[in-house]
């Protein structure tokens, strides 16, 4: 199980003589993975795809990033100083990157590293951030195994398990009348976990799941796993991939067996306004009807107005809420600590989530905190409530479709609690 956040701090204390410093409440000299401590100033990094099969889903990350401090120092910043500019570094889509990254961000004496944006790449990269005493929190971590993970109480993630989003992808393909299921996914935490999540939420459902396989996604033919999905007759398919998946949709089409002939279904890792120009770019129709559940993010039209107006070049917006809200999570919890060292402020973090007064933004809730307030921070991803594992308790997901020409519709939103 991880780690009782009651005892973070003495956990922290207790590992290693570099952790000890890390965790100890400095002198303003900032150790390595320390950042200045004590109420110094807050230094954030950030470990996000820049290049790779999630370089998609960089720009609308950094820039939310980028926005909430703005913000957060236009409200006068952190203990009265201003956040510095974000030390910044590619995860790649390789782990080796993703671990040079953060090395190159921890030398920065960062207190939070924002990322990774893959699961994989933070699972690569979890034990040296949080093993060196600093926060890491992820807005587009979905991999069901963070939720137990010993991580020291160091690791946070603003977007929703995958225990979550199952259920509402199985009420997706179910409300369609599809009874026999095909389900391929990457052979990563990512996609066991979410294929898992959704697998026993259609047998729950009376569903049959005939075909549950894993696939490499560093493959470069994808034809001898899509003859398996035509050879288990399926009215519905389920791909969870990421960019690789253009491949595995051109291939399904080829075969007979994509949206004009069976339900297809993604997850948040196919959500793209690119997805139809890049599995067809002379007949992006094709992948009309396909549907998908991502974490939501669109629903604060509040919110996207304003990053669009900060950041005008953005034409993605997946996860940008959930970084958003990692950045005032973390600023709120150094604010109530009265601390920017992190073995201070990371057992501030789930309670500056919950059980208190509402608040939207930092300023509001920074003021609560002023007067002696307890806060409920209210994200633009919607209300955080982190359980003991510093995650949502319960998430928005959205239901995407394609139309006939391609576009990216969003069909409604709804809360998932998960199963039980």
């Amino acid at each position: 199980m991880r780690t009782s956040i009651l005892w973070r701090a003495a956990v922290c204390l207790s590992v290693t003589a570099l952790v000890a410093t890390a965790c100890s409440s400095g002198d303003g000299d900032g150790g390595e993975g320390g950042g200045d401590g004590g109420g110094g100033t807050l230094k954030l990094g950030y470990v996000l795809p820049e290049t790779g099969q999630l370089a998609y889903l960089g720009p609308p990350q950094i820039q939310a990033a980028k926005f909430a401090v703005s913000n957060i120092n236009k409200a006068g910043g952190v203990l009265g100083q201003d956040i510095p500019e974000l030390t910044g570094s590619d995860e790649g889509g390789q782990e080796a990157v993703a671990v040079q990254s953060a090395d190159r961000v921890l030398s920065a004496d960062v207190d939070a590293v924002i990322g990774a944006a893959a699961s994989g790449m933070s699972l690569a990269i979890v034990d040296n951030i949080t093993g060196s005493g600093v926060v890491q929190c992820s807005g587009s971590n979905t991999a069901p195994t963070f939720t137990d993970y010993e991580d020291g109480g160091f690791y946070f993630r603003t977007a929703p398990s995958d225990s979550l989003q199952g259920p509402v992808l199985s009420k997706v393909i179910r409300e369609d009348g599809h009874n026999r299921v095909a389900m391929i996914a990457r052979a990563d935490d990512y996609g066991r976990g979410l294929m898992q999540s959704t697998k026993q939420e259609l047998e729950s459902a009376g569903a049959r799941v005939v075909l549950d396989e894993t696939y490499d996604p560093e493959a470069t033919n994808f034809q001898q796993l899509v003859q398996q999905v035509r050879n288990s007759n399926p009215d519905a398919v389920a791909v969870i991939a990421f960019e690789e998946g253009t491949q595995i949709l051109q291939s399904m089409i080829e075969s007979g067996v994509g949206p004009r002939q069976v339900g297809v279904y993604g997850a948040d890792g196919l959500r793209s306004e690119e997805l139809a120009t890049l599995v067809s770019p002379d007949d992006p129709a094709v992948i009309n009807g396909m549907k998908g559940t991502a974490p939501a993010s669109a629903e604060n039209q509040q919110f996207v107005s304003q990053l669009k107006q900060f950041a005008p070049d953005l034409t993605e917006l997946q996860f940008a809420p959930q970084v958003y809200d990692c950045v005032n999570t973390i600023a709120l919890a150094a604010e109530q600590a009265n601390s920017t060292d992190p073995a201070d402020f990371a057992p501030e973090m789930n309670g500056v989530t919950k059980d208190g007064e509402k608040c939207t933004s930092f300023q509001q809730c920074k003021n609560l905190i002023d007067q002696g307030s307890n806060i409920d921070y209210d994200g633009v991803s919607g209300p955080l409530d982190f359980i003991e594992q510093g995650e949502p308790g319960q998430a928005t997901i959205e239901v995407y479709t394609y139309d006939q020409t391609g576009t990216l519709k969003t069909v409604r939103t709804e809360v998932s609690k998960g199963s039980g």
